[in-house]
């Protein structure tokens, strides 16, 4: 099978994948040469910031597999599968032990004000009578999106001696069960808002989380809180998260997804001290990239030995 890889994977699973197809390798192209490459490919392998539009699929009548490889799907056009019989897997458990162990890099350096301190030390300032920080312990985490990222993100602050709430999209007793067996109790999104000390962001980017903690959201957020976003870009304004900044109302907020990204943006946060900003890193650790390169290959494996019988969308994502 021809398959295109449309970002990174690893050395491993891109030698096994071309000892066993035909792999055209191409991270980060652009849409015109993903239009061109895709033509008489069975297979495709996505990776965030890369879009798949649907011209490019268009280009591509016969496919029979896409992987994407971690968790969101809004840079895929859906709309366009919906018609098409493939096998469209996603790949979101190894990400999320990452994404959540960034979650918290992030909560316990904006906490303890490390960015301050090490940048004063450097230039020779020795400030730790200025330096006063604050535990996790005891305070309270507020999950917005409580799924597979959320929730693990949500144990540790358990393991971390927090009191942990969360919410889903579609709340109800299954949902809240599974929550509280991890030792997290499910509430409401404005309720999660409002209590938490800790707000960490993980929806997807859609239709109803797009501005998702604006204006509104974060005034009702504790004064002194901190925001992380490990979700996407655009699910929080970043205009009102700034306002919300500068006024002293939130005590920091650290962005690991932004509304624009790439080469050439800078984040309208970025001359703000009490913010921490990294480029899309949540789930680039060796380790996470080694285990989503062994899955690429076993979903790759199975579409070429079963042939898919069902359209992309009406039938459940399979989460490998």
């Amino acid at each position: 099978m021809k398959i295109l890889i449309a970002g990174g994977v690893s050395d491993d699973a891109l030698s096994q994948l071309r000892s066993e197809h035909e792999v055209v390798y191409v991270p980060g192209a652009s849409e015109d040469v993903l239009c061109e490459e895709i033509r008489g490919c069975g297979g495709l392998v996505v990776r965030s910031g890369v879009h798949i539009t649907g011209r490019v699929l268009d280009a591509a009548p016969d496919l029979r597999v896409i992987v994407r490889a971690g968790s969101g799907f809004d840079n895929i056009d859906l709309e366009n599968l919906s018609s098409r019989v493939l096998h469209f897997f996603r790949v979101p458990g190894p990400g999320a032990k990452a994404v959540a162990e960034m979650s918290f890099t992030l909560m316990l350096a904006l906490a303890r004000n490390l960015m301050f301190a090490d940048r004063e030390w450097r230039a020779g300032n020795w400030v730790k009578p200025q330096v006063k920080g604050r535990l996790l312990t005891g305070k309270t985490l507020g999950v917005v999106g409580a799924g597979n990222i959320g929730s693990r993100t949500g144990e540790l602050g358990v393991a971390w001696g927090m009191d942990v709430v969360g919410c889903v999209e579609h709340p109800n007793e299954r949902a809240a069960n599974r929550l509280e067996h991890k030792g997290i109790r499910m509430a409401g999104f404005d309720e999660v808002v409002r209590v938490s000390d800790f707000v960490s962001v993980h929806v997807p980017l859609q239709h109803s989380t797009r501005g998702l903690i604006g204006e509104q959201e974060l005034a009702a957020m504790r004064q002194g809180a901190i925001l992380v976003n490990m979700a996407r870009g655009g699910v929080v304004d970043e205009s009102a998260l700034r306002a919300a900044l500068v006024s002293g109302h939130l005590a920091g907020a650290g962005l690991d997804v932004h509304e624009s990204e790439g080469d050439g943006n800078v984040s309208p946060l970025a001359d703000l001290p009490n913010v921490i900003l990294t480029p899309h890193i949540g789930a680039g650790t060796s380790d996470t990239q080694k285990e989503i390169g062994e899955v690429i290959v076993r979903c790759i494996r199975h579409a070429a030995e079963h042939p898919p019988t069902e359209k992309a969308i009406e039938s459940n994502f399979v989460v490998m």
